[in-house]
């Protein structure tokens, strides 16, 4: 049950409806590969400081009570001679739930300042016993680009691969920021956008389908003006895989990922914005806080 990993993979899809825009027959059986958008620092939709905590929150039968936290945050620095941000993100489960299956997450990601490349990505995972590592370096300069990962599991040891790199790949934090600046109106309502991103030892794929403008009243949040989406889940031991999950950014030049509503193969997974700070923009999607 990977479910602060799941988490931070959620809080990534939830971002990246606006990037297939640009490609109007992608085939979702191949790779799901977009363009990559020349975007400068100033015009990012973020800035070094910025800070937002989340709450995952799970329901089955009687029980109905919030699993663990995430923090994402974002700082500057220079990383072999680039200008980049560094990405934390960090969950855990509550010390109640620690008792029954204790999770701890930690993603770091490297990418640059201006057009958001993505440099180098770390996961750190403990999982109720299971121990995971992964370690990527993005070689740009190579004949044929491609991802050095060193990939670590408790149950199948250390193994080093190259993973395939084109302008589109992204590891989850890096993919989380570049789609925070992509159009949001260009997305045409109902029409399937896929996506690529890489964990572990491989690339996934999956699909975002726009519902449209809603007011959401958030728990520890407000009332915040969003923008619905649905996106269909990767099947395996926590998703149905068969059912979309629900998806609501803020519609602001912020796009936050607010909230989420997954269904699991036991229970409904939720997942809610609670705290923020140092955002570039003010938070005029928060039309009435809690």
């Amino acid at each position: 049950m990977n479910v602060i990993r799941n988490f931070i993979i959620l809080l990534s899809m939830c971002l990246i409806c606006g990037l297939a825009h640009a490609q109007e027959n992608l085939d979702l059986k191949g790779t799901a590969c977009v363009p990559v958008m020349t975007v400068t620092e100033d015009a990012l939709a973020f800035k070094a400081g910025e800070k937002m905590d989340f709450v995952l929150h799970y329901e089955w039968g009687a029980v109905n009570t919030d699993v663990g936290y995430a923090t994402v945050t974002l700082d500057s620095l220079t990383y072999n001679g680039h200008k980049a941000f560094l990405c934390s993100a960090y969950g855990r489960t509550t010390r109640m739930f620690d008792l029954f299956f204790k999770v701890r997450e930690d993603f770091k990601s490297w990418f640059t300042r201006d057009g958001l490349r993505p440099l180098k990505f770390t996961r750190d995972t403990y999982e109720g016993g299971y121990e995971a590592k992964n370690t990527y370096h993005y070689n740009w300069n190579a004949s044929e680009p491609y991802i050095a990962a060193d990939v670590y599991s408790s149950k199948r040891g250390m193994k080093s691969l190259p993973l395939s790199l084109t302008p589109c790949t992204f590891d989850l934090p890096a993919l989380f920021y570049f789609a925070r600046n992509m159009d949001f109106d260009a997305v045409q309502p109902g029409k399937k956008y896929p996506m690529t991103f890489a964990i572990d030892d491989d690339v996934y794929n999956v699909y975002f389908i726009l519902y449209g403008r809603e007011i959401l009243k958030i728990k520890g949040l407000g009332t915040v003006k969003t923008i619905k989406f649905a996106a269909r889940l990767l099947e395996g031991e926590v998703f149905k895989g068969e059912e979309d999950m629900l998806i609501w950014v803020s519609d602001d030049d912020n796009r936050l990922p607010v909230y989420f509503e997954a269904p699991l193969i036991v229970g409904l997974a939720t997942g809610r914005m609670t705290a923020w700070e140092g955002l570039k923009y003010p938070f005029e999607a928060l039309v009435k806080k809690k």
